[in-house]
């Protein structure tokens, strides 16, 4: 708290030293106390959660006087009101969905493109790739700093039926995870209702929303077994890959000590090396949920992927090449990594 000015020098300095030692609990030395701030479930499982919480973790231990506190469940910040406050310098660091801020920057939609992932492995080697220097680029130059990749794979629900074909979606309301979707979507005839994953439960009970697509984990986190008739798996034939990296405000970043900013690269090193080996085994933990549920589970055949990756290509992938600069290079870049 600040003092009053009428406060003698000596008791001024008394009640200085006093909140430096209740901030610091009793220690002499300074501490620099950051806010990370996601929309997912904490204390419940999640793998994004716990990535943040690892970070927090790891950089406390490396005693280079930070400390990192963690804010899940949208308790700091809404979900699109985190990329602004982070690009600032009002938020400190996020595990957010990169497509999340594709209306400010058209090329992040390319992280949520349908159909140009596939695998976990194929993930993993695109992280290194041109393309996604070009994505990390951009971020650099909004303000953003990547501290640890995490691409999750996802799944199609609805409360009518299960979602094969293009042709299963026409007439329904659904929720897309992006742009690139809806417009998939929008082609194969359903409408759109937009919003974070954090309110799918409460559009899907409201009849607002019909079905949805997001990441495994947040079909799990968010317990839309508990609103959904049939889930479609990713299976083999994986639509569905997003972007979503721990990130950190470039111009925080930037003012901390050497030693604290290796403390926080090798923590995100420790949080992406956990993610990579979790995320593989979230497909199962969802489906394995879902059928506990009662809810019918299937997967998607090659075919119906051929299918939806066709009306894709005539759709997302023809307005980014035409929005964005030079984006069909960038998407030839993503296909070219194998």
């Amino acid at each position: 708290m600040p003092y009053r000015r009428s406060l003698t020098g000596a008791k001024r300095l008394a009640m200085a030293a006093s909140a430096l030692l209740a901030v610091l609990g009793g220690t002499a030395s300074a501490q620099t106390i950051l806010k990370a701030s996601h929309q997912f479930p904490g204390g419940k499982g999640d793998p994004r959660d716990e990535m943040v919480q690892i970070i927090a973790r790891e950089v406390k231990a490396a005693n280079v006087g930070l400390e990192i506190q963690v804010f899940p469940g949208s308790s700091l910040f809404k979900p699109n009101e985190q990329w602004g406050a982070l690009t600032r310098g009002q938020l400190d660091m996020t595990s957010f969905p990169l497509d999340y801020a594709s209306g400010r920057h058209a090329i992040f939609s390319a992280t949520l493109m349908p159909g140009l992932v596939g695998n976990f492995d194929r993930a993993k080697r695109l992280n290194d790739s041109p393309f996604m220097k070009a994505i990390k680029d951009e971020i650099t130059k909004a303000g953003g700093v990547v501290i640890a990749d995490a691409w999750l794979s996802g799944a199609f629900a609805s409360k009518k039926g299960c979602v094969k074909g293009p042709d299963t979606v026409k007439g329904q309301v659904f929720r897309a995870a992006g742009p690139a979707f809806e417009q998939m979507l929008t082609s194969a005839g359903a409408s759109i209702s937009s919003m974070p994953s954090s309110e799918i439960y409460s559009g899907l009970q409201t009849g607002v929303l019909d079905g949805t697509n997001t990441s495994s984990a947040s079909f799990v986190s968010f317990r839309l077994y508990e609103q959904v008739k049939c889930l479609t798996a990713p299976g083999e034939n994986a639509l569905w890959f997003m972007y979503e990296p721990v990130i950190m405000s470039k111009q925080v970043f930037d003012k901390l000590s050497k030693e604290q900013q290796a403390a926080i690269i090798a923590a995100g090193k420790k949080s992406e090396e956990y993610m990579d080996a979790e995320i593989r085994k979230g497909d199962q933990k969802m489906i394995d949920a879902y059928k506990k549920a009662g809810v019918e589970v299937i997967e998607m055949s090659k075919a119906d992927f051929d299918a939806w990756l066709k009306v894709a290509k005539e759709s997302s992938y023809k307005n980014f090449a035409e929005k964005v600069k030079d984006g069909d290079k960038l998407i030839e870049q993503a296909l070219a990594v194998k």
